[in-house]
């Protein structure tokens, strides 16, 4: 077997098809389906079956799909070793995060990664999801909570702070708010609650509050509700500054907390490179959290 044929294997097995293979390569799907049926041919053994939902590996095709990928972590260590090793991070890296993350927290950290490893380039991918580390979607990902399943590696970042809150103005014309039995009273932004991804978002149940008036799967629209007077919501401590007109209701009384975790796939222990931009990355987000 050589290298090429795994890189397109693994490519199949994490697109599910041979089109969505061909395009993450770059590369014809007649090639792609080709250079599967020769692995298969060399391997003595059926690798995928194909089914409504597409390419779906068989169980000789899972057994080839671990040290496919553990082949894959040790040419990227190779590789980064031969650009440089510690003299600095180069190359690129995807990171997947939470979209309130993305927005608000990470511009600054990763700006600050980059500027000292001019030769990295950081892909900052912002769903509204749990994103699939089996299919590549990212080299590592930042999640609101841990995953219970996978071959994946977890590591707690750090705590963060949510906060309830209105526009000044809001409050102002309403005569504020000074009891938690007031809240019902008030119209409230949050997620769409058929699209909470994650179980650790759901701060307004926590609040004793089920209906929401103005709903947004991001949390930058919320927050624009938020800005226009719209009701009262919750906002992550580090997207304050972003909303200076924004005041904290309750803020003796109400105050929640929820943790980052930062996800990885089980073989990058392998890979130096990933592993020295998680430790910046965490060590980082530890010292904005905490500021």
């Amino acid at each position: 077997m050589n290298w090429d044929d795994m890189r397109i294997f693994l490519s199949v097995a994490r697109q599910e098809s041979l089109s969505g293979a061909a395009k993450a390569l770059r590369i014809d799907p007649a090639t792609v389906g080709r250079r599967i049926s020769r692995l298969e041919h060399d391997a003595g053994a059926v690798l995928f079956v194909k089914s409504p939902q597409g390419y779906v590996l068989t169980g000789e095709g899972e057994r080839l799909l671990t040290h496919a990928e553990a082949a894959e972590a040790a040419m990227g260590g190779a590789e980064a070793e031969l650009r440089g090793g510690a003299a600095g991070l180069t190359g690129v890296i995807r990171l997947g995060a939470p979209d309130g993350c993305a927005s608000f927290l990470l511009p600054k950290i990763i700006a600050e990664i980059v500027a000292e490893n001019p030769g990295l380039e950081v892909q900052v991918v912002a769903l509204p999801r749990v994103f699939n580390l089996s299919k590549r979607e990212a080299d590592m990902a930042i999640g609101v909570s841990p995953p219970r399943t996978g071959r994946l590696r977890i590591q707690k970042i750090a705590e963060y702070r949510l906060n309830l809150t209105a526009s000044r103005d809001y409050l102002a014309a309403r005569g504020g708010i000074h009891s938690r039995a007031e809240l019902k009273s008030h119209p409230v932004i949050g997620y769409i609650p058929d699209m909470i991804f994650d179980r650790e978002l759901d701060y307004l149940a926590e609040l004793g509050l089920e209906t929401v008036d103005f709903a947004s799967n991001l949390v930058a629209v919320q927050l624009g509700f938020l800005r226009a007077g719209a009701g009262i919501g919750v906002v992550h401590d580090f997207a304050l500054d972003a909303a200076p007109e924004l005041e904290l209701i309750l803020p003796q009384e109400i105050e929640l907390k929820r943790a980052f975790w930062l996800i990885r796939h089980g073989d990058d222990a392998r890979v130096e490179r990933l592993n020295r931009f998680a430790e910046a990355l965490t060590r980082s987000m530890r010292r904005a959290l905490a500021a």
